[in-house]
């Protein structure tokens, strides 16, 4: 099942499946993101296309649609000598959605369209009749319709056409939300229709938009506008055509926060979190040259650093943060550090030294959540704080409690990172010397390929694979060639890393089962964003030489690419199943899936590395 998915860099978003249906209560022509990137509201569910003919009407939902994708996701109909393409875009920092109908007949035709709405927050269903209740104002040119439920009225706009009022209910069915055990009935609102009279081929767009006025809209020139942005973003990087739809996804994510930015986590349903921001935030951003977006998003992060912590998640009803994560706070380290590399940034670099140091003493001291250096110089940890958050009620599939390795991979490297650009700003290097001690402690204890340090647990998990990926490895380059292929022969799939070995006793293959599903999800489940990682140290191990980063290539990437096939607009989902045939699960497009597969294809198998990078990692200083 194909899925197809546009946004509107403010957190809203328009998404059906690849035959127009509604296969999730997160399916919607309209979701508008009232205070972005979050409170995401549904307001156009989907808008049901008829032809009008002397033998009664052809509806379009009974017809299955030739799907295409070229820049934007495209339906093909063809009723003998009727062919009629609808392209849907979203308007750019608004929350408006156009379908752009092309119609070619050499004889008149009448098409009627009718507009489903709901009003209500995307987490939610309205189970009944008369959930809330509306008014429509027919303006010239434009519908209004006001419902009791939102403050804003939503815009529905068409030229030359009729409307009718025709409200009633209708009952819809989710079948995947079914399948995730998750409500999945509600009713949803028709309002009535559009007739418009066809006399020749033409173009023409419906808009719906959530504003209190629209001026004069000229709606192709919203969708030329749209498609240069778009031609613009792919055309500004100079990649390899195959990468086109991976560039345009990585732009999806990109939102407005603020008088800053921010990276929504996955859609449909995540908000923008800090870990995931900031894991993706490379591929998103530095790879496509965005460094303004990467400077603002990472800015924003810095005002919420609070006790050491960056948030780990912003509630989409309220944007409240959580800090419950022990590894965002690394990450940011890391992310600044990746963002010199592209852009020398020094200024930057001054304004955010001061959080680099506050993560780093507050780690040093102890801060929230058990967070704190150990007597060995190690991180230690309460659990559920790791990637590997999952928490069922009162128990932590994987708690991974006291020292993750991962953590202890992301210790080392910030405060590796903390002394270079000490020096650089000619500042006393506070952490060379702390570093020192991390390695030293971490080598002694790490006899065996621990996924979690102090209790000696030897389950063969991915995290492993950040002793080498990351710029500051502090094990042997012998050991690095050990755990990559030990990644390799246990955890590699078509579709990223299992997240547990098969043979584990406690590995279970299908997300969906007998069982409820958190138990999977961080037990087997395969997650393409650890691709990254993973092809970052493949090739590092094999010195980064060409014949290496070419097998990368045809046999981790191109069979994921052939997969995905030609109609593939760049949409990663969050997780596989771990056994073949590796099923698609959780949300359809996933930050940090998109991401880090662009990064480790452009920055390690293309080798095209960040133009200051060699300035840092050989420690040259600018006093």
């Amino acid at each position: 099942m194909r899925e197809w998915i546009e946004t509107n860099g403010l957190g809203g978003y328009a998404s059906l499946s690849s035959k127009g249906s509604l296969l999730r209560k997160y399916h919607g022509l309209l979701i508008a993101s009232l205070q972005p990137p979050s409170q995401r509201w549904m307001i156009v569910s989907n808008c049901l296309d008829a032809i009008e003919t002397p033998a009664g009407p052809i509806s379009l939902v009974d017809k299955t649609p030739v799907f295409s994708w070229d820049l934007f996701p495209r339906f093909h109909y063809r009723i003998n000598d009727l062919l009629i393409t609808k392209t849907f875009f979203q308007v750019y920092e608004k929350n408006m959605t156009g379908i752009r109908y092309e119609i070619k007949t050499s004889d008149p035709v009448m098409l009627r369209h009718t507009p489903v709405v709901n009003f209500r927050h995307i987490y939610d269903l309205c189970d009944h009749k008369h959930c809330y209740h509306i008014n429509q104002e027919i303006l010239e040119g434009q519908v209004r319709v006001q419902a009791d439920a939102l403050s804003t009225p939503l815009l529905m706009m068409l030229d030359d056409a009729s409307y009718q009022i025709d409200e009633h209910w209708r009952h819809v069915h989710y079948p995947i939300d079914e399948k995730r055990h998750d409500a999945c009935e509600e009713y949803v609102m028709q309002t009535g229709r559009f007739e418009k009279h066809i006399p020749e081929s033409l173009t023409y767009h419906l808009l719906f938009s959530l504003a209190d006025e629209v001026d004069t809209v000229d709606a192709e020139e919203l969708y030329e506008q749209t498609l240069s942005r778009r031609k613009d973003l792919v055309e500004s990087v100079n990649l390899p055509t195959q990468a086109t739809p991976l560039l345009v996804s990585a732009d999806r994510f990109v939102v407005k926060k603020g008088q800053w930015r921010s990276l929504i986590a996955g859609y449909h349903w995540f908000s923008d979190w800090g870990r995931d921001t900031l894991i993706a935030l490379p591929g998103c951003t530095l790879v496509p040259g965005r460094f303004m977006d990467a400077r603002a998003i990472l800015f924003g992060f810095h005002q919420y650093c609070k006790n050491g912590l960056i948030p780990n998640t912003f509630d989409d009803r309220t944007g409240e943060a959580a800090y419950n994560t022990v590894d965002a706070s690394l990450w940011f380290v890391d992310r600044v550090f990746q963002y010199m590399k592209y852009t020398n940034d020094t200024d930057f670099l001054i304004s955010m030294f001061t959080t680099i140091q506050s993560i780093i003493e507050h780690y040093m001291k102890g801060t929230d959540h058990g967070i704190g250096m150990d007597v060995d110089y190690l991180i230690s940890h309460d659990p559920g704080l790791t990637w590997m958050d999952v928490k069922m009620a009162d128990h932590y599939p994987t708690p991974r409690s006291r020292k993750a390795v991962e953590i202890q991979a992301l210790w080392y490297n910030a405060l590796r990172i903390a002394s270079v650009c000490a020096r650089y700003l000619g500042l006393t290097d506070e952490y060379e010397e702390i570093a020192y001690q991390v390695k030293r402690h971490f080598v002694n204890s790490y006899d065996k390929q621990y996924d979690v340090i102090d209790t000696r647990d030897v389950s063969c998990r991915p995290n492993k694979i950040f002793l080498v990926s990351l710029d500051f490895p502090m094990i042997s380059p012998s050991l690095q060639k050990e755990i990559v292929s030990d990644v390799r022969d246990q955890l590699v799939t078509i579709f990223g890393l299992r997240t547990l070995a098969a043979d584990d006793d406690c590995y279970l293959g299908s997300y969906l089962g007998n069982y409820h599903r958190d138990l999977a999800y961080h037990n087997g489940t395969v997650w393409p964003w650890l691709l990254g990682p993973y092809l970052t140290a493949f090739v590092k191990v094999h010195k980064q030489k060409k014949k290496w980063r070419q097998f990368a290539l045809e046999s981790y990437l191109d069979p994921m690419f052939r997969v995905f096939g030609r109609l593939w607009d760049g949409s990663i989902p969050e997780i596989f199943d771990g056994d073949p045939p590796y099923a698609p699960r959780g949300c359809m497009n996933q930050a940090w899936s998109v991401a880090e597969i662009l990064r480790a294809w452009v920055e390690d198998i293309l080798q095209r590395r960040p133009v200051y990078e060699r300035n840092f990692l050989l420690n040259k200083v600018r006093v």
